[in-house]
Parts: structure tokens; sequence; C-alpha cells
């Protein structure tokens, strides 16, 4: 079957190994992972198929990890992967959807078999695949087991991107890129809503250059007027209004690398209160950028864009931004580094963020976003749309 693999396989034993360092520091035999991401980034399985139970093994006294899943993903896996077949293993479809039998119930068996019945194994108990009826079967197949959280282990291996990986990363801003540019070249009054998302969706698709993007992990958001201090509502058929401000968020993905990017528009003159909201955006946002290298501290990052905002006389709760990199629905964040106050991860060059800087006073929100790549010159923008309050008269 003609697939082309995204990287080397010198590239997938640099992931293993340092995953099984990780493990041995962490007290694990076993890792079982769940998260359709890790399972990815540490064989190269890609497929639509995270809807039903699948794991990827990975043991420390083992070259290679295990893929499980259904059998009629198995061809699949042998496309994606460079797994021996010996390691592509099929589960009983008959315990897809069953009341009382399990596919997890056969992951334990394929456990037993292999002599590792009585591990310290790691389960990812915060994917968001693995449920916990699938926990509760693994739990009770393998009673000799020692079980525990494994804390995001793969999560924090992907922090930090390599050369190969950067590529993506890159090319995904680019896509995103054009996508923004060509949704706020579309907004136009009377059109509806759905018309800029299907557009949107068309044009992620397409890619440039002759590079074409996959699925994104999130769908595009779009908000107009009222509805932009509500940031995650989706798309309706109301048509755009002459006069009000649309907040676009989207990303872009090249072979599931994500580069999410926000843009505020204003349709019409905009009052001074929206352009004043902007523009502290902006000047904090730009120093977030210059501030992200190599030694910082995130929670600096978190400070000194605080400190622009309050002293632009707004205020702002939650995180200002978290890790990206490769992933899969319903999530393009990583779900290990988030940039607020108290996070002591020290930034590395390579680690990339998406600078989520919604602001959302009482009456409407703005935000101007950025995903970035930290480097030894401070953040590096990955995508080239104009930073500034965009007016489409």
């Amino acid at each position: 079957m003609d697939f082309e693999k995204p990287f080397q396989p010198a590239e997938y034993r640099r992931r293993i190994q340092d995953v099984k360092r990780r493990m041995e520091e962490a007290g694990f035999d076993l890792l079982i992972c769940q998260d359709p991401a890790n399972m990815c980034w540490l064989t190269g399985y890609d497929a639509w198929s995270f809807y039903t139970p699948q794991v990827v093994l990975l043991h420390l006294k083992s070259d290679t990890p295990i893929w499980i899943g259904r059998l009629v993903d198995v061809n699949g896996a042998r496309a994606t992967t460079d797994l021996p077949a010996d390691n592509i293993i099929n589960f009983s479809d008959d315990r897809l959807h069953h009341v009382e039998l399990h596919p997890y119930d056969e992951v334990s068996e394929i456990i037993k078999s292999r002599g590792w019945g009585s591990d310290r194994i790691g389960v990812e108990l915060d994917a968001h695949f693995y449920t916990a009826r699938a926990h509760q079967h693994l739990v009770n197949g393998l009673p000799n087991a020692k079980f525990s959280d494994s804390r995001g282990l793969v999560n924090w291996a992907r922090l930090v991107k390599s050369d190969a990986e950067l590529v993506y990363m890159r090319e995904a801003g680019r896509i995103v890129s054009h996508t923004m540019r060509q949704a706020i070249n579309n907004l136009k009054p009377g059109v509806p809503e759905y018309e800029i998302v299907a557009q949107i969706y068309a044009d992620q698709t397409r890619g440039v250059d002759g590079k074409y993007g996959d699925y994104t992990s999130l769908c595009p958001l779009i908000q107009v007027d009222e509805k932009t201090n509500a940031p995650h509502l989706t798309w309706s058929d109301k048509p755009l209004p002459k006069s009000g401000l649309v907040l676009l968020e989207i990303g872009a993905a090249r072979r599931h690398y994500h580069a999410p990017l926000t843009r505020t528009v204003y349709m019409g003159k905009p009052p001074k209160e929206a352009q004043h909201l902007a523009n502290a955006i902006i000047e904090g946002g730009d120093a977030v950028l210059e501030m992200a290298k190599p030694g910082v501290i995130v929670d600096e990052l978190n400070t000194v864009w605080l400190s622009v905002l309050n002293r632009h006389g707004y205020v702002k709760k939650g995180r200002s931004g978290y890790s990206i990199g490769m992933n899969f629905p319903p999530d393009w964040g990583e779900r290990t580094v988030s940039i607020r106050a108290g996070e002591k991860t020290v930034l590395q060059a390579g680690m990339c963020f998406h600078f989520q800087s919604g602001v959302r006073p009482p009456a409407f929100g703005a935000a101007i976003s950025e995903s970035f790549v930290v480097t030894e010159k401070g953040g590096e923008r990955l995508a080239d749309v104009a930073r500034e309050l965009i007016v489409v008269d």
C-alpha cells in the first residue's frame, strides 16, 4: 500500500529511546498509550480510528512498540508504520460496543502472554479516548499488575520539536497564513457565517505550494459582535453585519502538526474602545514574542503579558497560551505547558506554543494570537498575517 511516511525510521527510534529513558525514571516497565497523537508520534500510525479502542504498548525490554486495534485497521497500521508484522495485532471485533465484553479484555491477555502481567504499568488516565470502562477492564484483566497514571509522559517527550518536526510546523504556518488571508478577504456584509467557514475548510485542505493540509483537531471558530466574548461558539446561518466585530480562530495542520491563529476584524469604522483593546493585545503579544528565548521561565512570559494589559486598563484571567505540535481531534494543544502564573517550565529551543491572547471585557472580545517556535532570537512566528485590528470597509 502506497503511503508516504512523514519521518525516517531513525526519528522514531530516537523518540522510543527517549520515552524508554523517561519510563525508567518514572518507574514503569510497560507504557500503554491511548492518545492517538502519542500513538502516531511513537509509531507513525495515522488513521481516523481513534473513536474505537486502540493502543500502543511500549515495554522497556522490547525494541519496538506493539499496536493493537480493530481488524479493519490492521492494513492501515501496516501501511503507516514500520512495525514488524508480529507487533500489529487485532482484537476480536465482537468485543466492540458489547455490553459485557470489551477489547481491553484481549489487550490484557496479550500483555500476560508476553510475560508482563505483573509489571509496573503506566496508563494515560487523562487521554480523551481512554474511557473509565476501558480502564476497569484492563485492571480486572491484570490483577497482579501495578497501575499508575503516566502523567502525560509521552506528551512531555513531544514538547521539544526536532528539526524534522519543525519543517511541518512551518509548513502548517504557511497554510494557516494563506487560509486566514482568504477568510478575511471573504468577509463582506450579508455573507452567511457558514460560507466563510466552508471556504476555510477548503483552503485548509488545499494547502499551499503543493503541500496539502490535514484535518485540524479543532473546527474553525467564528463569532460576531456580542458573541466575541464567547470564544468557542461555532458558525450559524446569520449574515455578517455592515458594522461590528468578527473574531476568527482557525488552524492548519501539516502531517498533523498544527499552527493555530486568531485574528479580529471590524466591519465598518471601529470604535475607539475596540482599537484600544487591539493595540494593548498587540503590544503585549510583541513583548511575549521578544522574550520567548531559551532559559526563560514560562510564567515570566505571562507576567510581562499581564503587565502590558494592566497598564492599558485590562485584566486577563486564565491561561494565555499552551504548547502545540502534533495532534488529533478534539484538541490541538499538547496538554503539557500552559502560559500562566506558576508555570515553572524553562523554555528550550524548539518548543512551540500558541499564544492565545484573547481578552474579553463584558461587552465584546478580541484576540490577535500567534503560534511560535522558541529560538535564540525570541519567538519565531509561524504565520505572517498582519498583527492589527483588521478593518473591512
